[in-house]
């Protein structure tokens, strides 16, 4: 009898249960980890009304959500000027356009942020582990970190645009 792990294995009503009961896991083990941003203080706290009436709607899904926004599609990431990137919820400042560069990603990138600008959580959103960024004053989701970046640091910092809003200076 041929086991449910071959790829020779003749699909049954069998099989095609228990594959769907691993899927169920995976919510499960998204809630595995970190405390979520939601238990976690941060000095900037509003309640979620107060969020919703300053927040654009897509500002509140990626910040609030911890949505993500389509790619290519934030004016953010063609930013070439001089200035600073802040919180969009809470206008911490979050990076140095110093720092930022050309991820060919289709989201605004960074390799290094401001000292005490943000915090960092595990997502297990998509099955496996990544290191979310937040914003160290409000807790607003703004993307993730990954270590394929450029020197010095290696560092990716995949930042959602409508999480951001740009002061040039």
């Amino acid at each position: 009898m041929a086991d449910n792990f071959t790829s020779h294995a003749r699909p049954t009503r069998r099989n095609f249960i228990g594959w769907l009961s691993a899927g169920a896991a995976l919510p499960v083990l998204s809630a595995c980890g970190s405390a979520p941003a939601e238990a976690r203080t941060f000095p900037v706290r509003k309640t979620d009304a107060q969020w919703r009436a300053q927040l654009t709607k897509a500002e509140y899904y990626v910040l609030r959500e911890a949505g993500t926004e389509r790619a290519f599609s934030s004016p953010l990431d063609k930013e070439k000027r001089k200035g600073i990137f802040a919180c969009a919820g809470c206008a911490n400042r979050l990076y140095s356009s110093s720092t930022k560069f050309d991820s060919r990603t289709g989201w605004p990138s960074f390799w290094k942020p401001l000292p005490s600008a943000i915090a960092t959580d595990t997502d297990y959103k998509l099955g496996y582990p990544r290191t979310e960024v937040l914003c160290a004053k409000c807790g607003g989701h703004l993307g993730h970190v990954f270590n394929d970046g450029p020197r010095p640091t290696g560092k990716r910092y995949c930042m959602n645009g409508v999480a951001m809003d740009f002061i040039a200076g």
